[in-house]
């Protein structure tokens, strides 16, 4: 089970660490906060207070899916064309609304449908000038005007932030769009954002990038808008199914953002016909609000008004070996790190000292790292995969692997510089070389990536092969 039927004289296009996107506009640029990873920053200080306050024992719950009652579950969106004609809107709350017009069809779904007497969110994607336009309690009138309690235009290219104080669409003062869990996302096994969640009891506070609170309760103990909430890196995601730990991944590297008041733990999603509800309402259940942390985010910021995040710095990529199973595995994510240290992943593992650099998040010429994870379904008596991990930065490999069964996708591990063998790392960075232990499928598979090639020669007598450069790190 090799995945490296593309060798490394293949030369594939460098990949910029991309933004989310939805057609052919980012959801916000690839820097933006709802786009940066937030597994490797500090535990905030008043978590157990906030977890508590929201429901330690409560379980999470999809709050999108196919249809209850006649209407959808989630709020919805549409994209439209730049030609689609703008309407008037007029708001209730008009000192903190983006005036229109708005180009809203006279069709466009509505949040809970057309007889809602919910929030009644509308959410218009402009796919030709990459524009959202969002509203809350939408009212269509006669006239094809509309009627909105608030509304928000957000640039999709832009990291404004709404003016200090003001609301939008949503309570927080944030966009809706940017946090919803969509089913195209997590089909392709990706979400490289974070989620939009709920709690019934918020602070009259907010923490940036919120701009606006929505209540009058001054307790520590209750969260904040803006507060970022993330699944603890030792919860075991095997047990649920493949679209489930897709949302439950993003949930450990992106987190989720408290963005309205509402039921504990609710994570919002646009709805889809090809979900399956009881499989997100049964398993997502299973995962309790004591499996969260909330995240001290605040080193993210680097100006108050810009929901950019500070330059992206650079992160420790560290090994260990697992003297029992005679395996490696790399990591950069602090709380893995600590997860193996503690014992968390059993028996047998010590780090060997050896650690490279490399980006976190998203850096001018540097691409995303695959992160991949052996199958551990079992056939015939026998996992469907080896029981070790697989990293790689060619975008066409990644693909590659996604198709073979007998790998799971994990999604991006860190970020590097794709190279080729033949060619020299660029000035800065160093190769990062990738050797093979030949095992599957006699015993399991594992590879073995060092910046000494001589190390990795050295390991040829126990049935290694030197593959090629994986990458470039410094």
């Amino acid at each position: 089970m090799r995945p490296l039927t593309l060798l490394f004289g293949l030369v594939c296009p460098a990949l910029a660490g991309a933004a989310p996107q939805l057609g052919g506009c980012p959801v916000f640029p690839a820097d933006n906060v709802w786009n940066a990873p937030v597994d490797t920053l500090p535990r905030h200080a008043n978590s157990d207070a906030y977890v508590a306050t929201i429901g330690a024992g409560r379980g999470m719950h999809p709050d999108f899916g196919t249809v209850y009652q006649g209407a959808p579950i989630g709020i919805p969106f549409v994209t439209v064309p730049g030609t689609q004609p703008r309407v008037p809107v007029t708001f209730d709350y008009d000192d903190e609304s983006d005036p229109g017009p708005y180009p809203v069809p006279p069709d466009a779904p509505i949040e809970g449908g057309t007889q809602s007497d919910g929030d009644r969110h509308v959410l218009v994607v402009d796919r030709d000038n990459c524009m959202l336009y969002e509203l809350f309690d939408a009212r269509p009138a006669n006239d094809g005007s509309w009627r909105a309690g608030s509304g928000a235009i957000f640039p999709l290219r832009s990291n404004a932030l709404r003016p200090a104080g003001w609301t939008s669409a949503d309570a927080a003062g944030l966009p809706i769009f940017a946090g919803l869990v969509r089913y195209d996302e997590v089909a392709s096994g990706e979400i490289a954002h974070a989620l939009r969640f709920t709690a019934p009891q918020t602070q009259r506070a907010y923490l940036w990038p919120a701009r606006h609170f929505a209540s009058s309760l001054t307790g520590a103990q209750f969260p904040p808008m803006g507060l970022r909430m993330r699944l603890k890196a030792s919860f075991d995601t095997s047990g649920f199914s493949a679209p489930v730990q897709v949302i439950l991944r993003a949930l450990k590297k992106y987190g989720m953002i408290l963005a309205d008041n509402g039921s504990s733990w609710y994570v919002s999603g646009a709805p889809d016909s090809r979900w399956n509800d009881d499989m997100l309402v049964g398993e997502l259940a299973r995962v309790k609000g004591s499996d969260f942390e909330a995240v001290d985010a605040s080193s993210l910021m680097a100006d108050a008004n810009s929901a950019a995040v500070k330059s992206t710095t650079t992160a420790l990529v560290t090994e260990y070996y697992n003297s029992i199973t005679d395996h490696y595995f790399v990591t950069s994510g602090d709380g893995e790190r600590a997860f193996i240290d503690s014992g968390g992943a059993g028996p047998g593992w010590a780090r060997t000292g050896f650690t490279f650099t490399v980006s976190p998040g998203p850096r001018e010429g540097w691409a995303p790292v695959c992160r991949f994870y052996g199958n551990p379904q079992v056939e015939n008596g026998r996992r469907i995969g080896p029981n070790s991990h697989f990293y790689t930065v060619s975008p066409a490999e990644c693909e590659l692997v996604k198709r073979d069964r007998g790998w799971v996708y994990e999604g991006t591990a860190f970020y590097a510089v794709q190279s080729i063998d033949s060619g020299p790392c660029p000035v800065g960075t160093r190769s990062l070389w990738r050797a093979y232990n030949n095992g599957f499928p006699t015993k399991d598979a594992n590879h073995r990536y060092a910046t000494d090639r001589s190390l990795l020669d050295a390991m040829a007598s126990r049935g290694w092969s030197v593959e090629g450069v994986a990458m470039c790190v410094e």
